[in-house]
């Protein structure tokens, strides 16, 4: 967990990322001291090779800090951990650099055509978080030979993922969401960009070259408890902020005759249920991690789908009690440098994001 003085650190930071709308080189520098972007790493790569529940504390705290520091952290982590999926000797040369950070793109947004040799890659992708700061990107895009989609045995289109420097990339610099402004999301694309085999990969169990535990859980529920728990620490500090804000304006004797047992009562619902909701992500995290390590990998199968069902749902009424409250904060709330009214963007901006919004 991260020290008083860095906390700060992060704090003061805060407003300058969102006014500049990419990572200051203070809020990089702690980045990189602690190793944030290589929390999955393998250890033998230079990683923390942190366990599940560490890791998911970890990039919470974050998220309740400064929102917008925490989705990027946790989706460039998320990159770096396909070290996992990589040749080994591959992988220990690129990640042997501790400022190394990936970033990209989950969707399958170009053509990757196979001439014998290598691969020429074309397409565009979105929201590349971390834009400014990513050594490589990472996409998807469907695999072309001899003039055809390449297809699967099911007859579906076979797509695989890719990573390439970003001195091949084209970054088109156009986030402009009006939350998570430092993330920096960028779309980006390659125009006939010449890529070798190596830098393909799978993102499958079945594919990983690393023996670290955490490569045996699929990349889906992953990332669903990994974005689940960004939420989490955003809503705690929103609700945390409405707490406070209701303690100061209780001092005024109208306004606590008039509201303060309903907005406090209000309050203490939501924050009850919030807190039943959270301790089960993070049992679910738990339970997720021990079949894992006792390599019952084929135990978690119902596990992932309650994970899948419940943080769809419980990110919905996140989102929803946030519209639900935020009009009952005053003025003060809709002041775009105020504390509430950044996470309040954050909370919002990336409950649009489509992995967990219902």
């Amino acid at each position: 967990m991260l020290e008083p003085n860095q906390i700060i650190l992060l704090k003061e930071a805060q407003k300058e990322s969102i006014k500049n709308k990419f990572l200051n080189k203070d809020q990089l520098g702690l980045a990189y001291a602690e190793q944030l972007f290589n929390l999955w790493v393998p250890e033998a790569y230079g990683g923390r090779e942190e366990s599940l529940p560490t890791g998911l504390k970890i990039l919470e705290e974050l998220a309740y800090i400064d929102g917008g520091y925490g989705w990027t952290v946790t989706l460039c982590a998320g990159a770096n951990m396909f070290a996992g999926f990589l040749a080994p000797a591959l992988a220990k040369a690129i990640f042997k650099d501790p400022k190394v950070c990936w970033g990209g793109s989950g969707r399958t947004g170009g053509k990757a055509v196979w001439n014998g040799k290598e691969y020429l890659i074309s397409g565009q992708w979105q929201y590349a978080t971390g834009a400014p700061h990513l050594t490589h990107f990472t996409f998807n895009a469907e695999i072309w030979e001899n003039g055809q989609p390449v297809q699967e045995e099911d007859g579906s289109l076979k797509v695989r993922s890719f990573f390439i420097p970003r001195d091949q990339v084209l970054i088109h610099y156009d986030w402009s969401a009006f939350g998570l402004e430092c993330t920096a999301s960028h779309n980006f694309s390659l125009n006939n960009a010449i890529v070798p085999k190596e830098n393909e990969y799978l993102l499958d169990p079945i594919a990983k070259t690393s023996d670290s535990p955490l490569f045996a859980i699929p990349f889906m529920p992953f990332a669903e408890i990994t974005l689940l728990v960004n939420y989490i620490g955003m809503f705690r500090r929103f609700l945390d902020l409405v707490e406070r804000y209701y303690f100061e304006k209780a001092k005024d004797a109208q306004w606590a005759e008039k509201w303060s047992k309903q907005r406090f009562q209000q309050l203490d619902s939501i924050q009850t249920d919030f807190n039943k909701q959270r301790a089960k992500a993070f049992a679910l995290a738990d339970s997720i991690w021990e079949q894992v390590l006792a390599g019952r990998t084929d135990s978690n199968a119902k596990q992932y789908d309650e994970l899948a069902t419940f943080a769809r749902q419980f990110v919905k009424e996140m989102r929803e009690q946030l519209i639900q409250l935020f009009p009952l904060l005053g003025i003060r709330a809709a002041q775009v440098d105020h504390e509430i009214n950044i996470v309040f963007r954050n909370i919002f901006t990336a409950s649009q994001h489509s992995l967990l919004n219902i």
